[in-house]
């Protein structure tokens, strides 16, 4: 009888495009990190929005991704709305910066800075 091992999925996947983004935004702060911090806050028409931000230290319930070479922490408290999420980086004519693709989303505003679950 063989005893199936449960792998965990990482709570989020991070693209190359958003690795490389993070990597350049790491090496030109001045100061070592850890990594990048993402979660999410109270705020915009449709109720929530994303928050990326330098991390210097791990907190104790901090989801920890690293892939392709960085380090993502993903707050505890925004974890059930992120899972499954994919973490991009987006640069074109009309817009630079990182794109969530999260399957949680029922809704996004018209502006695209807000969305809920």
């Amino acid at each position: 009888m063989s005893v199936a091992t449960k792998i965990a999925s990482p709570v989020m996947t991070i693209t190359d495009s958003a690795a490389q983004r993070v990597r350049a935004m790491l090496d030109g702060r001045g100061k070592p990190s850890t990594g990048v911090r993402v979660g999410v806050r109270t705020a915009g028409c449709s109720g929530l929005s994303y928050t990326l931000e330098f991390a210097d230290d791990v907190n104790e319930f901090d989801e920890v991704v690293q892939d392709k070479g960085v380090t993502v922490f993903v707050d505890p408290k925004a974890t059930m709305f992120l899972v499954g999420t994919e973490m991009d980086f987006v640069e074109n004519d009309l817009e630079s910066g990182f794109v969530f693709h999260n399957p949680n989303e029922r809704a996004r505003c018209g502006c695209g800075e807000s969305f809920h679950v």
